[in-house]
C-alpha cells in the first residue's frame, strides 16, 4: 500500500492551523522539529490539563488530501494545514489503517497511534465544518475522519512528492480509535 506526500506543515506557536513547509524534519520519539506539538509527553492543551506525564501519540498528524473535496462538496473550502496537520497525503486510506502500521516516508519511519478526536476548533475554522468530519454511521457509531495520529519511530527529513509506503503489523489487526 503506498500513497503519496502532498503537504507539509508546521508550527511552532499554538494556532489551529499550521503553514506549508519545503520540507519538516521528524525527531524520533519526539514529533516534527520545532512543531509545538512535538515532545515525548502530551502537548494538546486539553491533555495536558487532564496529565501532563502522558506519553504523546499525538506526535504527528496526518490527513487525507481526499477529505478536502469531500468537505468542497458541501461547501467548505479547506487546503493543505488548514486542519493542523503536519502532513497531508494522497492516495492511502489512512483511515482503513490498524493501529500499529508502520508508515515509511521520506527518510522517516511513524507508527500509527489512533484517530485524530476533532473538536469544536474545526467550527471556528470554518462554522458547520466539524459535522462534515465526525459523524455516526447506521449503527450510531461515532465517525471521525479527520486523520490520524502517529508517533516517530525513525527521524528524518519529509517532504512533498516522498512516496509513502505502509507496513500493516502482524497478528491480529486493531482498528483504530482516538487518541
Amino acid at each position: 500500500m503506498n500513497g503519496t506526500v502532498t503537504a507539509v506543515s508546521s508550527n511552532g506557536a499554538y494556532a489551529f492551523t499550521k503553514p506549508n513547509r519545503d520540507s519538516i524534519t521528524l525527531l524520533a520519539g519526539l514529533g516534527v522539529e520545532g512543531d509545538v506539538h512535538a515532545g515525548v509527553t502530551v502537548r494538546h492543551r486539553s491533555r495536558v490539563a487532564q496529565d501532563p506525564t502522558q506519553p504523546n501519540l499525538r506526535q504527528v498528524h496526518l490527513l487525507h488530501e481526499e477529505l478536502f473535496a469531500e468537505v468542497g462538496a458541501a461547501g467548505f473550502t479547506v487546503t493543505p494545514g488548514d486542519l493542523g496537520e503536519n502532513i497531508t497525503t494522497r492516495g492511502l486510506d489512512l483511515l482503513g489503517l490498524p493501529v500499529g502500521t508502520l508508515l515509511r516516508i521520506g527518510e522517516a519511519v511513524l507508527e500509527v497511534t489512533g484517530l485524530r478526536n476533532p473538536c469544536r476548533q474545526i467550527d471556528g475554522f470554518e462554522e458547520g465544518l466539524l459535522k462534515q468530519v465526525v459523524g455516526r454511521d447506521e449503527t450510531g457509531a461515532v465517525v471521525r475522519r479527520a486523520g490520524i495520529m502517529s508517533v516517530v519511530r525513525e527521524g528524518g527529513v519529509v517532504r512533498p512528492g516522498d512516496v509513502i509506503t505502509a507496513e500493516l503489523p502482524t497478528g491480529p489487526h486493531r482498528p483504530l480509535d482516538r487518541v
